[in-house]
């Protein structure tokens, strides 16, 4: 149930970006329809959506998931706040990032992302993690203020989306129900998190030096992510069926969501993490900043990334070892897992000095373009 707002707090609000004009080439995705799933046969159909999305794009939309936009637009309202405030008061909050920690303020300008010119990254990220007694995390002000609508905000993408997407999963590789849904209970210890976002915009004459890219292409590192509406056109995918990059069209009403590397590992390369990146927004957007709400959900933190033996659906289509597995390295868990991959996406420097880098045995960290 949405939260009231204190009458002592100021009131907040963000007022969203027209979107653009331009005639872009939109990647085709399919929607996942959490409305039709209280039948058997309406998981059945929403099953077969979900693992075609994942399996050839990667990216799909989800609708009906029982979350109202004016309770999107608060959490939209509150990052806004925080951005606002001053450099020095977001700068209490840095964690050790150079050694993987991530929850907190990551302040802008660690990495340089054009190396002639010098140019860095405008990206600032503050992620709040579960609030299930594990974590002892330190907020401004302003974040306290507004702790009790957060944490209900974050908890209902579990309950409202999550636990949904985690079922139909299970059905689409022939395994029990709750099989995800037990890998992911919010009172677990796992590093999920909630994510205000903000790309600081450049200008004309920088983003030709950018190239059209304010960010490389990656995976992330978890399950799956949310991604709410953001107006800002910027965000790309590289198509698993041909190779193309192509805009995610923002839809009115629904929740953008990626398949990550968790859920690649768990399957064997079933499921594919899928790779994006941020792209410099058309010319009728360029002009302002792009503000983010994202929710990054992860397995617990004690569970091995070996593939799940039990799926029928796997042992049949031959995806019986991940990468760690195939070549006879460690398979670490989530815990060890995110760490690792945090560190090497955190560390400062360029994106030609992370290239190749071994993240774990078995593994080593990629861009793409």
């Amino acid at each position: 149930m949405p939260v009231a707002v204190p009458p002592t707090l100021t009131p907040l609000s963000y007022d969203y970006v027209q979107e653009t004009k331009e005639n872009l080439e939109w990647a085709e995705l399919v929607t996942v329809d959490l409305g039709d799933i209280d039948t058997p046969e309406g998981k059945q159909r929403q099953a077969k959506v979900l693992i075609d999305a994942l399996r050839i794009k990667g990216f799909f939309y989800v609708k009906n998931f029982n979350i109202s936009q004016d309770r999107v637009s608060r959490q939209f309202a509150i990052g806004n706040a925080f951005y606002n405030l001053p450099l020095e008061e977001k700068l209490k909050y840095v964690p050790d990032l150079e050694n993987g920690e991530y929850n907190g303020y990551r302040p802008a300008g660690r990495r340089v992302i054009e190396e002639s010119s010098g140019l860095t990254d405008r990206v600032e990220v503050f992620n709040m993690p579960k609030f299930n007694g594990y974590f002892d995390q330190a907020y401004p002000q302003l974040i306290k203020d507004h702790i009790v609508e957060i944490e209900e905000f974050a908890r209902s993408l579990h309950s409202e989306v999550l636990d949904h997407l985690f079922v139909l999963l299970a059905i689409a590789l022939e395994l029990p129900e709750n099989y995800f849904v037990d890998l992911h209970k919010y009172e677990q210890k796992s590093e999920d998190h909630l994510r205000y976002m903000k790309y600081g915009k450049y200008t004309p004459e920088e983003n030709k030096k950018l190239g059209g890219l304010w960010g490389r292409g990656h995976t992330d590192l978890g399950s799956f992510t949310l991604l709410f509406r953001q107006p800002v056109a910027a965000l790309q995918i590289k198509d698993h069926t041909d190779g193309q990059w192509r805009w995610v069209k923002p839809q009115d009403a629904t929740l953008t969501v990626n398949a990550c590397d968790a859920l690649s590992l768990l399957t064997g390369g079933y499921v594919k993490s899928t790779i994006h990146r941020v792209a410099t927004p058309p010319r009728d957007q360029q002009h302002v900043d792009r503000l983010g709400l994202l929710y990054f959900a992860r397995p617990k933190n004690d569970l091995k990334l070996a593939t799940v033996a039990e799926s029928p659906v796997l042992q049949r289509e031959g995806f019986s070892k991940n990468d760690f597995e195939a070549g006879g390295y460690d398979v670490p868990t989530m815990e060890e897992w995110t760490y690792a991959k945090q560190k090497w996406q955190q560390s400062r420097g360029s994106y030609k000095d992370k290239k190749d880098a071994v993240i774990l045995p078995g593994f080593k960290g990629q861009f793409f373009d």
